[in-house]
């Protein structure tokens, strides 16, 4: 493991941690024990809104990985959301910090041009960051959808996705349909202009984002998806596969950067 890329994670905010009742940060084992898997190093980003620290976090690595977790503040993509819907919406526990170190980590990874995988919230915020807005909630919103919100199989497969045919997602999932698990309210809406929606559910709810055509060039690497990938990995090999793709990229930078 010497020579592992090493891969910036992003972790939830949660209000009180177990040990002195403080606001803390913490990382699912799923994520870990699936990108060490694929060859790569983990380290938990810290809970910092410096933009010279997320900058240096952000040199030292070889790719960077966002996470899961609560909503995205509806300020950020829709200032005039209705206080029914706004209800819907359950934002992080700092008051936004969480969401103002992924928008600084977002900008600092394409500045930067390293790999980059994210996953659910991971997903919408990048959309966000880009652009991009969301469904604020499924249910309100689309009442005809699936149900997304499959709490109670978080690591089974609850629908399937379609993908299209000259995507990252298809190339290494080796196919254009792909079972996915499913435990969002939310999803990407209007898609960011520099990306372009590589996945659907049945009822066009978009699962993939990845880079359109002429902004290819922008990173080595990217992925991102409405699913989690690193809790079917253990037995689902195209799951498994997609950090194995992104590690390789990691691998990559890490093998230029030397």
């Amino acid at each position: 493991m010497k020579q592992a890329p090493l891969i910036l994670v992003t972790p939830d905010v949660e209000p009180k941690g177990r040990e002195f009742g403080d606001l803390s940060i913490s990382l699912s084992g799923n994520y870990q024990t699936t990108l060490i898997e694929a060859g790569g190093i983990p380290l938990a980003m810290p809970a910092t809104v410096v933009p010279e620290v997320i900058a240096e976090c952000v040199r030292r690595c070889d790719g960077v990985m966002l996470t899961g977790g609560d909503d995205v503040e509806p300020r950020l993509y829709d200032g005039q959301m209705p206080a029914k819907l706004r209800r819907k919406v359950g934002v992080t526990p700092d008051g936004g910090g969480r969401d103002l170190r992924e928008l600084l980590l977002i900008d600092q990874v394409f500045q930067q041009r390293k790999p980059l995988l994210a996953i659910c919230r991971g997903h919408q915020i990048l959309n966000v960051a880009l652009g991009g807005t969301l469904v604020a909630d499924i249910p309100s919103q689309l009442p005809d959808a699936l149900d997304h919100r499959r709490t109670d199989q978080r690591g089974e497969i609850v629908h399937e996705v379609t993908l299209t045919a000259d995507s990252i997602l298809a190339k290494i999932s080796g196919g254009q349909k792909l079972g996915v698990n499913s435990t969002h309210h939310q999803a990407v809406w209007r898609v960011a202009p520099a990306l372009r929606a590589t996945a659907q559910s049945p009822d066009g709810v978009i699962e993939a984002l990845e880079l359109r055509p002429g902004a290819l060039g922008w990173l080595p690497f990217l992925l991102s998806v409405q699913f989690h990938p690193e809790r079917l990995a253990d037995r689902y090999p195209a799951h498994r596969a997609i950090f194995g793709a992104f590690t390789q990229a990691c691998m990559a930078m890490k093998e230029k950067r030397i």
